[in-house]
């Protein structure tokens, strides 16, 4: 389905779908989307983000629209902005489209720092904030401060101690030493998981013999590779932003990291198609952050439908989770409208069906999700997850 686009000063506004601009259109629902298309995290939000809005908006306007507690259905009209990946360019378009562009309703920002950045000016302004895209261990404290902001896709420590746990249960069985060498992007994504990833790691009796950061905008990875390399871990663990989880994935692989370790390990990206298109068979075997479980009917069926309508793959991780979220918007409008009040109350209470199964918001977030999965003949399964989601495969040699 072709989308239809028609040019605004400092965004673009999308009507997804068939649906003419005609008395039914009249009166659309606007619905802002704030995410990079520009900048380091761009292309992560180029697979999970973008397509997601796309695929969900056209969907809703093929059926006629947004179903609202009246039993009517009104067009959902995209408002997007491009936010740079620059913290402070997400808070300028959240409150644009509260401002100047009326939107009723607001997708958060993609990334972490975004989402934290966000977080306040969204509870000012009263919009109900569906986060997918952020990790962090703040979710407590930030769902206390803020009544209206929920978390989907995990907190920092749990999905560090996935793939410690995963790690500790190889080396009690002989499959792994206990030498580790751990790195992380330089943002709030990357720090938070390095610092909870070292002190889990630690109690499960691993040695870190290599550790540093990097900065998100970094070009040239092989000195990282080469000291990894020259303090000869075990296991090589990397919270890595897309860029680099495809620069530090090569260049293992050119320095011949990949085979010294008997894990290796990168976080965002791992998951994504174009990961498995670049690098074939050499990451079978390969561990990643999040996970899925591909041969569900339900994620079957959203990944062909993802394909038909954006001419693309879903990635294995937070694509589902991303989608889930809009599901959980679009069926809580269709209850007690458009609201902001309203909405986040009723998300707040009560059940939702999404790709993801049945979901329930408690405290705000939810609390069972993937933390750790493996690539094996070309699909990434979910290896591990916080309370046992459907379909947790065994990994791999």
């Amino acid at each position: 389905m072709r989308l239809q686009w028609m040019s605004k000063t400092l965004g673009v506004i999308t009507l997804a779908g068939s649906l003419a601009l005609s008395a039914q259109a009249e009166d659309p629902i606007r619905i802002g989307a704030v995410a990079p298309k520009t900048g380091p995290l761009a292309g992560g939000a180029a697979v999970t983000y973008w397509p997601n809005v796309q695929l969900w908006s056209t969907q809703v306007n093929d059926a006629g629209g947004l179903l609202l507690p009246d039993g009517l259905r009104r067009p959902v009209e995209i408002i997007e902005y491009d936010d740079r990946t620059d913290p402070s360019e997400t808070i300028r378009a959240v409150q644009r489209l509260a401002n100047n562009d009326d939107a009723d309703l607001i997708i958060p920002p993609y990334g972490t720092g975004m989402a934290l950045a966000a977080a306040p000016i969204f509870d000012r302004l009263g919009y109900p904030m569906l986060n997918v895209t952020a990790i962090t261990d703040q979710t407590d404290a930030l769902t206390d401060r803020y009544d209206g902001v929920f978390f989907t896709l995990g907190a920092t420590t749990p999905i560090a101690q996935g793939i410690a746990k995963l790690a500790a249960d190889m080396k009690a069985d002989g499959e792994l030493g206990n030498r580790l060498a751990l790195v992380n992007v330089a943002d709030a994504f990357g720090i938070e998981l390095a610092k909870a990833a070292k002190t889990v790691f630690e109690d499960e009796g691993f040695n870190i013999v290599y550790e540093t950061s990097y900065p998100p905008t970094i070009q040239d990875v092989s000195p990282i590779i080469n000291s990894a390399m020259d303090a000869e871990p075990d296991l090589f663990v990397a919270f890595s932003y897309p860029p680099d989880t495809f620069a530090l994935t090569e260049q293992a692989q050119v320095a011949g990291l990949d085979e010294q370790v008997d894990l290796f390990y990168t976080a965002v990206a791992n998951a994504f198609p174009a990961y498995r298109n670049r690098f074939g068979d050499s990451i079978n075997g390969v561990y990643g952050v999040g996970g899925v479980n591909p041969v569900n009917p339900d994620f079957v069926a959203y990944r062909e439908a993802h394909i038909e309508v954006t001419g693309q793959e879903p990635d294995y991780w937070a694509s589902a989770v991303m989608y889930a979220s809009l599901q959980v918007m679009q069926q809580a409008v269709a209850e007690v409208g458009l609201d902001h009040d309203a909405i986040i109350d009723y998300v707040k209470n009560n059940t939702f069906d999404t790709v993801m199964g049945d979901w329930d918001f408690v405290d705000q977030q939810i609390e069972n999700y993937w933390t750790v999965g493996q690539w094996q003949g070309g699909q990434f399964y979910g290896l591990g997850s916080t309370q046992g989601m459907d379909g947790e495969a065994e990994p791999i040699d």
